[in-house]
């Protein structure tokens, strides 16, 4: 069985008779007859793996169409040269779906400030049932307004400096809920969100299964994931790697808008 088919029988599997489960939730009332619907935005300077890493753990439920979204259909290169391919321009996007999804990368600061990037983001959102992040995406929903009086979450660099510009109340977790915004920390917590969303679309027993196709088990050969693990003289090395990241996107925030 390809992975891509793997949700037919995922799904077979959570209709068995179980207990109720804490994650599973009702289908969102914004899916479509058609079901569930994905729309990924893809924007130059985009970090890749906030992407690919969701869409590889949420394609399989996405049937009601998964769009990657950008200002020109065609190949979008990411923040390390590695280019995705936007299957729809802005204008060909449904404007109901049921999932919007933000990526983060080093392009933040210049989404932050491109307003029709961000009019398009108001305007799906007012449709969806889920509007959602991983990383820096946050900010980019920030500046769009969709975040103001939310809890959120976003890389560790920008977190606690930047999302209180946009209106956001900062929480240090690798996936934060509100209400229907679903924000994640860096990059590699795009894995967290998918695995955590796909539960409270799909249910539990879908999302563990995912998890297992995926062989999602972490066990990273440093505990260096977060400042704190890492400690001040790698943390140095980092904020230095990510100084122009941060900076940007504080004048971003700032700029008036």
């Amino acid at each position: 069985m390809k992975r891509r088919d793997f949700a037919k029988a995922a799904l077979a599997a959570a209709l068995l008779p179980r207990p109720a489960l804490a994650l599973a939730a009702p289908a969102p009332a914004g899916a479509s007859a058609k079901g569930l619907s994905l729309a990924m935005l893809l924007y130059p300077g985009m970090t890749a793996l906030d992407v690919v890493g969701p869409q590889e753990l949420l394609a399989g439920l996405a049937d009601g169409g998964l769009h990657l979204v950008a200002k020109r259909a065609g190949p979008v290169e990411s923040d390390t040269g590695l280019s995705v391919v936007a299957t729809h321009d802005f204008a060909g996007c449904p404007r109901a779906v049921t999932v919007l999804f933000v990526p983060g990368g080093d392009g933040t600061p210049a989404q932050m400030r491109d307003a029709e990037t961000l009019a398009f983001l108001r305007e799906r959102a007012a449709a969806a049932s889920w509007i959602t992040s991983v990383c820096t995406g946050s900010l980019i929903l920030g500046a769009a307004g969709l975040l103001d009086g939310y809890r959120a979450t976003s890389h560790w660099c920008v977190r606690d400096r930047v999302l209180p510009l946009l209106g956001a109340t900062p929480v240090d977790e690798r996936v934060v809920f509100d209400r229907n915004r679903v924000t994640a920390a860096g990059i590699s917590a795009g894995l967290d969100f998918a695995i955590a969303l796909a539960a409270r679309l799909k249910g539990e027993a879908y999302a563990r299964t995912a998890q297992l196709v995926a062989e999602y088990a972490p066990q990273p050969p440093f505990r260096a994931g977060t400042p704190a693990e890492a400690g001040p003289d790698v943390a140095r090395s980092a904020g230095e790697i990510l100084n122009d990241l941060v900076e940007g996107s504080v004048k971003a925030a700032s700029a008036p808008r």
